[in-house]
């Protein structure tokens, strides 16, 4: 069975998610790695006896130091498949080089890249909002485009739209997920 690592900062509800459908069944979950010692997904790693891997990114002096003790522990794993699942970092070319992997991104690339893309995307001019699941390179969400998927915005609030995007995101990233491993 292939493995992956899943790298997130905050809730951790993708990797619930992929805990819930994927750990086991398409794939092993072999880590969980985190850059916040406070996140919440800590103790869905925990519940899950997966190993948990938590690097303060606050305590480098740099982004290339920080990736470079990333890389450094992933590789000890040797997973076939990183996945950046709200792991809010911007990654250097000491990670993007090293180590394949893909991301999570709530709008429609290329369409509004970095933060902020639930609210950037309910308040453009298109139609349709979504997200996007992509190859992790150096250029900021700018990797190639593994899946998206799209939902119509009219009449929804932004509470709407934003519950519907959250869950599209865990639907798009156990699709890319499957397709990448397969």
């Amino acid at each position: 069975m292939k493995k992956i690592a899943v790298l997130f900062s905050g809730k951790g509800s993708n990797f619930a998610h992929l805990v819930d459908t994927l750990h086991g069944k398409t794939c092993h979950i072999a880590v969980a790695l985190t850059n916040n010692p406070d996140a919440q997904g800590i103790a869905i790693a925990k519940k899950a006896s997966i190993p948990l891997e938590v690097i303060d990114s606050k305590t480098y002096p740099s982004r290339e130091e920080f990736d470079a003790k990333v890389v450094a522990c992933l590789q000890q794993y040797a997973p076939d498949l990183t996945v950046l699942a709200g792991f809010m970092r911007i990654l250097t070319p000491v990670f993007t080089e090293q180590i394949k992997s893909i991301n999570l991104h709530p709008s429609l690339l290329p369409r509004h890249k970095g933060l902020h893309a639930i609210e950037k995307s309910y308040h453009d001019d298109f139609a349709n909002g979504g997200v996007s699941v992509h190859y992790v390179t150096s250029e900021l969400d700018g990797g190639e485009i593994i899946v998206q998927k799209e939902i119509a915005k009219f009449g929804l609030s932004f509470e709407a739209y934003e519950e519907k995007i959250r869950a599209l995101e865990k639907e798009a990233l156990a699709e890319a997920i499957r397709t990448v491993l397969k």
